[in-house]
């Protein structure tokens, strides 16, 4: 029985929740959850975002599946990662059938420093504007290096891509990139390549196959992970990974969607996406490729899907439906 703490948050974060709540009941794993508050709703009713308690569970958790934050997503995730020094960013860049991909023929993943870079926050006004500190340690950089080496290992994949922007930024990225190559060391085996981020984003629309695994610092990896994400049908499909040395917290990246709140209509797969990945994490690789399995069959079959996938179906409809086939493989 693994321990999980479950964070609903705000908007279609609740909804998509109990979408995958609903169809985790069907795999051959026995979770024991634990519900917390953080987001907006619970700051107006008490003036904080991210109350302790609720940092303790997911300490005292195996992972953590959170829904969603609006307004106070900084207040709740950004410091989420610093409580629990989540260092990994984890996105993967995958084709689905029954989606609007640009490409058809994708499966990369984004491996992102999480900690430092420009997101740090220091920042302060001068007389001529305001200057902002960008922190890019070795520590940071070798373990968010050897991350990325031992998850493509793990996952059989063959090819590690560091990118960055050393031609420029030579202190900083020039560390990033000597740190990358010296991490290498350890996996002759693994085959290597570094780039810059501009020529990466070019990449991205002209010749996206050829990444594999991507390794990168803080701000490049939140702009390239976005744009994949356009790649392989938008926000509303792409999973994500926060991820430490003794905890993993698993989200949709599509934000809490005001506007769709309350309708019933949110499409639950970046959710149950997120869940696919809480599972690999465990190592419960099994339960994992069911899982994904069973919401692929739903998205080629585009019968039982949400509207943004050209369905009708609501989002605990669709969601009785990958529970539906998901059952038929136990």
């Amino acid at each position: 029985m693994y321990k999980i703490a479950v964070i609903p948050g705000d908007g279609i974060g609740k909804e998509v929740m109990e979408a995958t709540l609903h169809v985790l009941e069907a795999i051959d794993v026995v979770f024991d959850y634990t519900f917390a508050d953080a987001g907006d709703e619970y700051m107006e009713k008490t003036g904080v975002a991210l109350p302790r308690e609720t940092v303790d569970i997911v300490k005292a958790s195996q992972a953590c599946l959170f829904g969603a934050a609006g307004e106070s997503a900084a207040d709740v995730i950004v410091k989420m990662r610093q409580e629990l020094d989540l260092y990994v960013n984890l996105r993967p860049v995958k084709s689905y059938p029954g989606t609007k991909c640009i490409f058809d023929n994708l499966d990369f993943v984004i491996v992102r420093e999480n900690t430092e870079g420009l997101y740090i926050g220091l920042e302060e006004e001068t007389e001529e504007g305001a200057t902002a500190t960008r922190v890019v340690t070795r520590k940071a950089s070798e373990r968010i290096c050897k991350f990325a080496f031992e998850y493509t290992k793990k996952t059989g994949r063959k090819k590690v891509t560091a990118v960055h922007k050393a031609n420029v930024l030579k202190k900083t990225d020039g560390l990033f990139k000597e740190t990358f190559y010296k991490v290498a060391e350890d996996y002759p085996d693994m085959e290597l390549d570094d780039r810059y981020v501009d020529a990466t984003a070019m990449f991205f629309i002209t010749k996206p196959e050829m990444f594999d695994v991507i390794v990168t610092t803080n701000l490049f990896g939140d702009i390239l992970s976005d744009e994949g994400a356009g790649l392989v049908g938008g926000l509303g499909l792409i999973p994500s990974a926060n991820i430490g040395e003794n905890q993993g917290l698993f989200e949709p990246v599509h934000g809490s969607a005001p506007r769709l709140a309350g309708k019933g209509v949110a499409n639950p797969s970046a959710m149950i996406l997120s869940a696919v990945m809480m599972l690999d994490y465990l190592d419960e690789n099994n339960a994992a490729r069911k899982l994904e399995n069973a919401l692929v069959e739903v998205l080629a079959e585009g019968k039982v899907v949400t509207g943004d996938l050209g369905g009708s179906s609501s989002t605990m409809e669709m969601a009785a439906e990958v529970r539906s086939k998901l059952e038929e493989y136990n």
